[in-house]
């Protein structure tokens, strides 16, 4: 059983509001460094959702895919205030796997 906790991953100047806000958070400014502190996360089991800044989660596609197959913890990259498109097209596909159609970016409705 996976605990209710919410983390939050990626650079020390995103992460810190959500700390305001009552989630854990972690700092990293590199995806590897990203995939340790997720690994041991998911080890520790008390994470329900983990979401990563982007910038740290584009280079982790292979541990993300992995996550992604489990029901627990829910991990999603967030897009940034400057986004590279990542985080967006990480929601894009989470939804359209969840529900089977592109709701958030099909044009022709």
């Amino acid at each position: 059983m996976t605990g209710g906790k919410v983390a939050v991953i990626g650079e020390k100047q995103v992460v810190t509001a959500f700390k305001a806000i009552g989630f854990d958070t972690f700092y990293a400014s590199t995806s590897q460094a990203t995939t340790d502190i997720v690994r041991r996360l998911v080890k520790d089991n008390a994470y329900a959702v983990i979401f990563i800044t982007e910038d740290v989660a584009k280079g982790m596609d292979e541990t993300l895919a992995i996550l992604k197959s489990r029901s627990y913890p829910i991990v999603v990259p967030l897009p940034a205030l400057e986004s590279n498109g990542y985080g967006m097209e990480c929601i894009k596909k989470d939804v359209e796997r969840a529900i089977g159609i592109d709701i958030l970016f099909n044009k022709n409705e």
